[in-house]
């Protein structure tokens, strides 16, 4: 019988032993908090990580936009120069000699002088009032109908 109770002994005195060196030791309590701290840490720098990630995707996607957009306005600019300076010396044509190397700029979007293939409603057809000869009667399809005025409650 004596050694179950030296067995219970020694037992109880592990578990003291324990107790007490879990109670007075500061560097156990220590580096669990700078676990913590690390763990953290390190989750922070992953989500700066992502954001630093997400930023750079986006100025890519808007330095791309801004590139197709030049593209279009240098070749907006070559054609209509072209077009409105056609006896214009190619040596004084600032865009001549890039017009036949432009490439076309792929977008599924219409450009607004695509959209727009005639003249703006408030234009009228020729010289009216005060710039004409005679008076020009104001054909029927010029007149823009008149839209109902919505009630103010």
């Amino acid at each position: 019988m004596s050694w179950i109770i030296a067995a219970a002994i020694f037992i109880a005195g592990i578990f003291v032993g324990y107790i007490i060196s879990r109670l007075t030791n500061k560097n156990q309590n220590q580096q669990i908090s700078l676990k913590k701290d690390l763990d953290k840490s390190k989750y922070e720098l992953e989500q700066y990580r992502q954001e630093l990630v997400d930023h750079f995707a986006r100025s890519a996607e808007l330095l791309d936009n801004v590139s197709k957009d030049y593209s279009k306005l240098y070749e907006h600019m070559a054609k209509t120069s072209a077009e409105l300076m056609p006896n214009l010396p190619t040596q004084d044509n600032p865009f001549a000699q890039r017009i036949a190397t432009l490439e076309a700029v792929e977008n599924n979007e219409p450009i607004e002088d695509e959209v727009m293939d005639h003249q703006p409603r408030d234009y009228a057809n020729g010289a009216t009032g005060l710039f004409s000869d005679k008076p020009t009667a104001i054909q029927d399809n010029e007149i823009p109908a008149a839209e109902p005025q919505a009630k103010a409650s």
